[in-house]
């Protein structure tokens, strides 16, 4: 069972334990370290799951210390004996919220609702726009220069059962210049996406996201219960340019 973060005081801060899915670089995982590190997001990185066992972000765990689990799909007879083994990994580590970053697997519905309410992923674009099946990295930059679109961006989003389709708690625009190429156009973006998911992740620890239906609501501090400052029920935002 994952543990509750308790109320807090004035002088004292909840813990929240993160568990983050990563295939690629890992570029996502390091701004998410580096803000635990630094206090801006309160409680530690525990666990690193990769379904790439040559994957960046491995790197990254081991070099601060965080335990990995490597997963690779084709060790598995099904999909669903990987699944099953992906959720005993996570419940192993009792996280109180599970980040994708960079993770090339999109979670069947029976893995999402047994963590209803506590998976983020980040898009790089608008959502609604742009998302979807195929719409990952460089095709969706691709996509956005393809389209001749001026303003691009990235997606802080919870996860649910339709891909990219999620509450949406934070996004941030990105200007498109005329002459981007993907490359340029995906670094940008990247630089944004590195501030935007440690701030959601921020909020969720501090109880302020509040699912509403397809909506996200970000509570001022006073707002934020007083059963405690976080609660399972009590998560999600609401879509914004910032």
């Amino acid at each position: 069972m994952t543990a509750a973060i308790r109320p807090t005081t004035n002088d004292q801060r909840p813990t929240m334990r993160i568990a983050v899915l990563a295939s690629g670089r890992g570029t996502n995982l390091q701004a998410i370290i580096d803000a635990c590190d630094q206090g801006t997001i309160p409680g530690p990185v525990v666990a690193v799951v990769s379904d790439n066992p040559k994957a960046g972000a491995l790197t990254r765990a081991r070099a601060s210390g965080i335990p990995v689990v490597v997963l690779s799909l084709r060790t598995f007879p099904t999909r669903e004996k990987f699944e099953q083994r992906l959720v005993e990994a996570l419940h192993s580590y009792a996280p109180d919220l599970i980040c994708l970053a960079g993770f090339m697997r999109i979670l069947s519905p029976s893995v999402v609702q047994q963590f209803s309410g506590r998976i983020m992923n980040i898009h790089p674009a608008l959502l609604p726009a742009f998302g979807g099946v195929g719409m990952y990295g460089e095709h969706v930059h691709r996509a956005v220069l393809d389209r001749g679109v001026r303003v691009s961006g990235c997606t802080v989003h919870f996860v649910d059962d339709v891909p990219d389709g999620g509450p949406i708690i934070l996004q941030a625009a990105v200007r498109v210049d005329a002459d981007d190429t993907v490359a340029t156009l995906a670094a940008r973006i990247a630089e944004v996406e590195h501030q935007l998911y440690p701030e959601a992740i921020r909020l969720f620890a501090e109880g302020r996201l509040l699912i509403d239906g397809r909506r996200v609501h970000i509570l001022e501090e006073r707002e934020r219960g007083i059963a405690g400052t976080w609660d399972r029920d009590l998560v999600g935002s609401e879509a914004g340019l910032e």
